[in-house]
C-alpha cells in the first residue's frame, strides 16, 4: 500500500512567509460573486437559469514564483551554470530529477543563522548509516520548519553553505530541499557576518555553487519533521512555467510498504 506525505507549505496571503513585501495578495470570488461573469457567455439567460443563482468560485493571484514551496531553477542563481553554460530555467528542469528516493537530513539542532558545512553533512549521513547515489533528492529539516507563518520564520534555521552544497552535488546529487525560506542561512545574519569581515564570498553562496554544477533546490517544504531519515521518495514536478527561475510545487513524500 502507498502511502503519501505532503511536505508542502500552503500559498497563503497576510502570514510572515517572506520578507516584507515579497508575500502573495490572493483575492476571492464566490459563486454569488462570479454569477453575472457566467451569463454573459450566453445571452438571454438569467439568474434563475442557475443552480441556486450561483456562478464560479476562482480567485486572483498575485505572486512571484518564489511564494509558497517552489522549486528553483538553476537560473534564478545565475545566468550560467556548469562553468559557463546557459542555465536552466524551470521549464527545461529533466523531470527525472523531479522524483527520485530521497534522504532528510536532521539539522534541527543547528542554531539559526548557522552554515552547515561538508563535515556537518558526513557526519549526519554517518549517523543515519546512508551512501548517496546519483539523483537522490537530499531535504534538510532545519528548526524554521517549525516557525512557518510566525515573524521570525525568515530569519529561522541554519543554511546550507558552499561546502556542503558541493559536497552534494559532488556526489550526483541535483535536487535539494529546506523547510527555510533559503537554502543559505537566513540573510540577517549573513548580513551581520558581512559587517564584520567584508567577505563578498558569503554572500549567497550555497546558492551561487550552482555556477559550477546546476542544480535545483525546493524552499519552503512543511512538515519534515514527520519522515524518517530514508525509505522514501519525493515527487516535486514544477508548475512549467516558460523561461521562469521558479516554479511552485506540490512537493510529496512517498512510502511502498511492502506486500505480505
Amino acid at each position: 500500500m502507498r502511502r503519501l506525505i505532503d511536505i508542502s507549505a500552503t500559498l497563503q496571503a497576510g502570514i510572515a512567509a517572506d520578507p516584507p513585501g515579497l508575500g502573495p495578495d490572493i483575492e476571492y470570488f464566490t459563486h454569488a460573486d462570479t454569477a453575472n461573469d457566467l451569463l454573459a457567455f450566453f445571452p438571454g439567460a438569467t439568474r434563475d437559469d442557475l443552480p441556486d443563482g450561483e456562478g464560479w468560485a476562482h480567485e486572483w493571484v498575485r505572486a512571484t514564483t518564489h511564494n509558497g514551496t517552489h522549486l528553483d531553477a538553476p537560473y534564478h542563481y545565475s545566468a550560467v551554470m556548469d562553468g559557463g553554460a546557459r542555465a536552466a530555467t524551470i521549464d527545461e528542469i529533466p523531470l527525472d530529477w523531479c522524483l527520485q528516493p530521497a534522504v532528510k537530513l536532521d539539522f534541527r539542532h543547528l542554531p539559526a543563522g548557522y552554515v552547515a558545512t561538508a563535515t556537518d553533512v558526513e557526519n549526519e549521513l554517518s549517523r543515519i548509516g546512508h551512501t548517496l547515489s546519483p539523483l537522490e533528492i537530499v531535504v534538510v529539516n532545519t528548526s524554521a520548519g517549525s516557525r512557518h507563518g510566525r515573524d521570525d520564520y525568515v530569519a529561522s534555521g541554519c543554511g546550507m553553505g558552499r561546502d556542503a552544497t558541493l559536497y552534494l552535488l559532488e556526489r550526483g546529487v541535483r535536487l535539494t530541499g529546506t523547510d527555510a525560506w533559503s537554502w543559505d542561512a537566513p540573510f540577517v545574519h549573513t548580513a551581520a557576518r558581512y559587517a564584520t569581515n567584508h567577505d563578498p564570498s558569503i554572500i549567497w553562496e550555497g546558492h551561487r555553487v550552482g555556477r559550477e554544477i546546476g542544480y535545483c533546490h525546493l524552499e519552503k517544504l512543511s512538515g519534515l519533521e514527520q519522515l524518517p531519515a530514508t525509505g522514501f521518495q519525493i515527487s516535486c514536478f514544477p508548475v512549467k512555467i516558460k523561461a521562469a527561475s521558479a516554479g511552485w510545487t506540490r512537493a510529496v513524500a512517498i512510502f511502498e510498504s511492502q506486500a505480505s
